[in-house]
């Protein structure tokens, strides 16, 4: 654990010193420790000072118990520290925490003395009286956020009767509790659909189910009037809450019960099982498959059913579970025509795509509704393991085209995945300089992009065309300049067949483009090269001087301007000079270095 005996030996004698200090300073010294060392994340130092001014059961909170944080580091000896930029408090080294965690009797029951304490802190009367709505200003009840999320965490771990009383308090009316709202904002999924004007119908049931805690289940559920298939504003009844987190023993519980609807959906279609698929929980997933009233295939409100998102967050031993169902369709199609397959593959499950190749129902090519097929989705997010297992098929296109004729190839040179863009060249049946709807090529997308490895494989063939403009008029060339990628500038003007004057139709050239968006490198390679005109005007008449005056891109301008071969003093179609230009955009620094070269000579286009 730690440097041998020293370390262990110099934190029991700190320890010692801590409870040496006697009366309060010692129990502040202490519960600090035991804050610090088991709260669920860093606590900020104004919630630590008054989760200790706490008194647990009572209904109120005296602030004139919140010690400072200078007097709890003074009672720490040393062994607790601020992080000045986050405002929070930790221990002076991990081997602290270590030591702290191997010796457990030093704080007694330390997670159900912190839930009490959060209990104590949501169930006071400074607590209960901020409305729900509008969301208040939480400066005054630093702790509260924490109490809200953590209450229930650190109760689920070590239950005393205290805090199950204490929590049957605050589920009088939790509905219309702060906390409630807190907790809900922060499932994020769903806390926008929330109308917090109204009350959220988020009661203690689905609270506890939602945190797991079955001791206050069972509690609640033999209440009087208790209505186990209550929906709260989200749809989510206390089951579908405890699917959702794998909270096994309340689901069993839940279950039990003769009124419980197991298959009941949310305001999303998404039943109980959907939601354990879809979080990996294999053990509730086995448990509602066991109903019979579960439908294992049925659809949410977006055409997914639980296969599809255990497929999509790679959970293997769910998706083997549904597999081995006769009533779950493996290739099912969402509303976007995307399969569970299609999900594996774009999010790079090589485990879940293998059992469901496995499967002959399965078609490995069938593309979504923008025509982007599983082999799209994979080259897209350069899953290089995926692809590979998709190429290896007779049954897959590598070559096909989505609706805007952007093909696996495309897209992973676009998005500069090399191990992809090797793979695909390497087959016969990719076209390696295809362009989409629009015209654009690969290479085209990989020089924009500045993915210089891609570019270097594309420029290897002999079957892609480096100066190709196609239906979009941009060459690889006028896109890398223009973005300011310097080695792909260099390696496409190694070709001796490309032309590095060709402009698009505005008449723009490679130094135009990098002259205006002050791609002061760009502008070097290319002055460098005896076969650029540094002053070719637009179809408008527009120089690179022209254009970079305007932006007010001082050092290209000063470049531009240490060439003899450029006329600083050259009209455009409407008159005027690179001076007039920097003038009209207030160019101050521009303006400066022209001004000095003002031709006093007529101005004659």
């Amino acid at each position: 654990m730690t440097d041998g005996l020293g370390l262990e030996d110099a934190y029991g004698a700190t320890l010692s010193r801590i409870k040496g200090q006697g009366g309060e300073k010692a129990r502040l010294g202490m519960a600090a420790l035991m804050w610090i060392s088991h709260s669920e994340r860093p606590l900020k130092s104004d919630e630590l000072c008054h989760a200790l001014a706490v008194e647990i059961g009572s209904p109120n909170l005296n602030n004139d118990n919140v010690p400072s944080i200078g007097t709890l580091l003074v009672c720490c000896q040393g062994l607790v520290v601020v992080e000045k930029e986050a405002s929070t408090v930790r221990l002076i080294h991990f081997t602290l925490q270590e030591y702290l965690r191997t010796h457990p009797d030093l704080f007694g029951a330390a997670h159900s003395t912190m839930a009490e304490t959060c209990l104590s802190y949501l169930n006071s009367q400074k607590v209960k009286v901020i409305p729900i709505s509008p969301f208040p200003d939480l400066q005054e009840t630093p702790f509260l956020k924490y109490s809200s999320l953590y209450w229930g965490v650190h109760a689920k771990r070590h239950i005393s009767d205290c805090a199950k009383q204490l929590a049957l308090k605050l589920f009088d009316g939790y509905h219309r509790h702060i906390s409630a709202r807190i907790l809900l904002e922060a499932q994020e999924k769903y806390w926008y659909y929330i109308n917090f004007n109204k009350p959220s119908l988020f009661c203690g049931l689905h609270c506890v189910s939602f945190f797991g805690i079955v001791e206050i289940v069972a509690c609640l559920v033999e209440m009087e009037g208790c209505d186990i298939n209550q929906s709260d504003s989200t749809g989510n009844a206390p089951l579908n809450w405890a699917s959702w987190n794998g909270h096994e023993g309340v689901v069993k519980m839940l279950l039990g019960r003769d009124d419980v609807n197991p298959d009941k959906p949310n305001n999303f279609g998404q039943t109980p099982l959907w939601r354990a698929a879809s979080n990996g929980h294999e053990g509730v997933v086995k448990m509602l498959l066991g109903r019979g009233e579960v439908n294992p295939d049925k659809l949410d409100n977006y055409g997914e059913t639980p296969l599809q998102w255990a497929a999509s967050n790679g959970h293997e031993g769910v998706v083997k579970i549904l597999l081995g169902r006769g009533d779950v369709n493996p290739d099912k199609p969402d509303n976007l025509c995307r399969t569970p397959l299609w999900q594996a593959t774009s999010n790079g499950h090589e485990g879940v795509l293998k059992m469901l190749l496995g499967r002959d129902e399965v078609n490995p090519d069938k593309p979504d509704k923008y025509g982007r097929t599983p082999l799209w989705a994979a080259a897209l997010n350069g899953h290089e393991g995926v692809v590979k297992m998709l190429l290896g098929r007779d049954d897959v296109n590598p070559d096909k085209p989505d609706n805007y004729g952007e093909t696996p190839l495309w897209w992973a040179a676009s998005s500069g995945h090399e191990g992809v863009v090797k793979m695909l060249l390497g087959r016969d049946d990719v076209n390696p300089d295809k362009p989409d709807s629009i015209g654009r090529t690969p290479l085209l997308q990989a020089a924009l992009n500045g993915h210089e490895g891609v570019v270097k494989m594309l420029l290897r063939r002999d079957d892609v065309n480096p100066d190709n403009p196609g239906d979009c008029d941009e060459t690889p060339l006028l896109r890398s300049a223009e973005n300011g990628h310097e080695g792909v500038v260099k390696m496409l003007l190694g070709r001796d067949d490309l032309n590095p004057n060709r402009s698009d139709r505005g008449g723009r050239t490679p130094l135009f483009l990098a002259a205006a968006y002050g791609r002061e490198g760009v502008v070097k390679i290319l002055l460098a090269r005896h076969d650029i005109n540094p002053d070719t005007p637009t179809i408008n008449g527009r120089t690179p001087l022209f254009r970079a005056a305007g932006n007010g891109q001082e050092a290209v301008v000063k470049i531009l301007l240490g060439r003899d071969d450029v006329n600083p003093n050259k009209l455009d179609k409407d008159g005027k000079t690179p001076l007039d230009q920097a003038t009209l955009q207030g160019r101050q620094g521009v303006i400066a270095l022209l001004r000095p070269l003002e031709s006093a000579a007529p101005r004659l286009p």
